[in-house]
């Protein structure tokens, strides 16, 4: 049980930075796939939303997801996507909690604020593509 005395947070981050990112294009892929942009567009019309965000909703979420798994300036790539995500959290507050619930709940736009959050503050980790520019600065000072 000695490993679990051992911390090592640039995998820790790069494993953060991996998951989101795959959130990031599983979410983007299904607005494109499943509703196509002019169906997110109509859906986000319908709830009062400007539908003409729907295809740059669409590329920031898949661009950004390739970005983070490449660990291009993911964290900046963070917080850009922050406003889809707390818009997601206003979309999702008047559905209850669980996010299994009848048009989904906002457990789960608020535990990917958190994760936002987390990976902002920890850094892209190992593997990152950008390895050469150190952003480590970011949150400091």
């Amino acid at each position: 049980m000695t490993f679990l005395k051992q911390t090592n947070p640039d995998y820790a981050a790069f494993i953060l930075r991996i998951s989101l990112g795959t959130i990031w294009i599983a979410h983007g892929s299904y607005k494109l796939v499943v509703f196509g942009a002019a169906g997110f567009a109509d859906w986000m019309t319908s709830l009062g939303l400007p539908g003409f965000m729907a295809w740059p909703i669409i590329l920031m979420e898949l661009i950004g997801g390739i970005a983070l798994i490449l660990g291009v300036y993911g964290r900046y790539v963070s917080i850009v996507n922050m406003p889809i995500l707390l818009g997601a959290l206003y979309v999702h507050s008047e559905n209850g909690w669980v996010f299994t619930s009848e048009g989904g709940g906002w457990e789960f736009p608020l535990f990917l604020i958190m994760i936002a959050i987390a990976h902002i503050l920890s850094g892209d980790g190992k593997f990152q593509m950008n390895a050469h520019f150190n952003d480590r600065n970011l949150c400091q000072k």
